[in-house]
């Protein structure tokens, strides 16, 4: 079986995710809004993650290195200013689409080998991903005018 790689591979991504949020929350912690959400999306992918121990105990996954390439990619550091708010959301975006896209296929095998606790897993992932692209996209439009007209 090859489920473990995408156990492993959403597992170790919302740990990366939590930490990535937080990232954020606090290299722009002077916009209050994105200081607090971004406390709270972090928190929801801790969760994530912890919920996914078990399961990928479970099934004794094999590392692999798909969650390390994304991270490595994608907000290795934060930067300062609006534009670099922008940036960091929309890498922060990119991310938990990651999750959602291998939530998805991960799915897909719970369903086949009927595994109730990764099925109900992956859908609660899901739903939370959903949200997390939600307040990230609306939080991006909300930034991208004065962002990218506004003469710095």
């Amino acid at each position: 079986m090859h489920i473990e790689h995408y156990i492993d591979f959403v597992h170790r991504t919302e740990i990366d995710l939590a930490k990535a949020f937080e990232l954020v929350a606090n290299a722009h912690s002077d916009e209050v809004d994105v200081y607090q959400n971004c406390t709270l999306l972090s928190s929801w992918s801790a969760a994530l993650a912890k919920g996914f121990e078990p399961i990928a105990r479970r099934y004794a996954n094999e590392h692999n290195k798909e969650p390390e390439r994304i991270s490595q990619s994608l907000l290795r550091e934060t930067r300062k200013g609006g534009m670099a708010l922008l940036r960091d959301l929309h890498d922060l975006y990119l991310i938990v689409t990651e999750v959602q896209v291998g939530c998805t296929i991960l799915l897909q095998g719970a369903t086949a080998l009927r595994d109730n606790a990764l099925v109900s897993m992956c859908e609660e992932t899901q739903r939370q991903s959903k949200r997390q692209l939600s307040w990230l996209m609306t939080r991006m439009k909300a930034a991208a005018p004065q962002t990218l007209i506004v003469a710095p």
